[in-house]
């Protein structure tokens, strides 16, 4: 459990109090200790897109050269998975250091848990209240012009088009975690297949 809060899970959604309830009106205090948990499947839930808008307003007024995105299993909808809300932070050649200072200065923290990316392409991690349940982050910070954008893109978009090949990832989850797979860098190698060829034929 982190320090400062106290989380209750229930159907693999982590609900949360902050002791004493006092106001958190900055942009810095919105950001929330991160919780390591072992992947559960969660069902799609039609609010966290809304706590994602959130999260991008809080990075775009901090970064106003960025472009923040909600990505991920949470941005498709009906698509299942591990309950995180992704979200994906460009920024112009140049303005990595300024953006990881900007993220940093919301309170995202780095990485301790599962595929550690690097610092010239880092991902950030904390949480929200958002409706009286606090949602996970991740936060990808990549360059606007990198192959990489455009393919976490295409993998969102072709799944929100096409039902069947969302359903089909969902299946491809729930095997992963049935198969037994607990730590989070597993989960994420062992749906790495079904992602990268959803990509490549929808860029062919």
């Amino acid at each position: 459990m982190e320090p400062g809060l106290s989380y209750d899970i229930e159907q693999g959604i982590i609900r949360g109090t902050i002791p004493g309830g006092t106001p958190r009106e900055s942009a810095m205090s919105q950001i929330l200790p991160y919780a390591i948990l072992s992947p559960v499947y969660v069902e799609y839930d039609p609010a966290a897109p809304a706590a994602a808008q959130r999260v991008i307003a809080l990075i775009e007024a901090a970064a106003p050269w960025v472009k923040a995105e909600h990505i991920g299993s949470t941005a498709i909808p009906d698509c299942a998975g591990k309950g995180i809300v992704d979200l994906v932070t460009l920024y112009p050649r140049g303005r990595l250091e300024q953006t990881r200072q900007a993220i940093d200065s919301l309170g995202f923290q780095h990485q301790r848990a599962g595929h550690e990316f690097p610092e010239d392409r880092p991902m950030r991690v904390g949480a929200i209240e958002h409706k009286g349940r606090i949602y996970r982050l991740h936060v990808h910070v990549v360059a606007a012009e990198s192959a990489e954008a455009k393919a976490l893109y295409r993998f969102r978009d072709v799944l929100r088009m096409d039902e069947k090949l969302r359903d089909a990832y969902q299946a491809k989850k729930r095997a992963i975690l049935q198969s037994g797979t607990s730590d989070p860098a597993g989960y994420t190698h062992a749906k790495g297949e079904f992602i990268n060829a959803v990509i490549g034929s929808s860029a062919s």
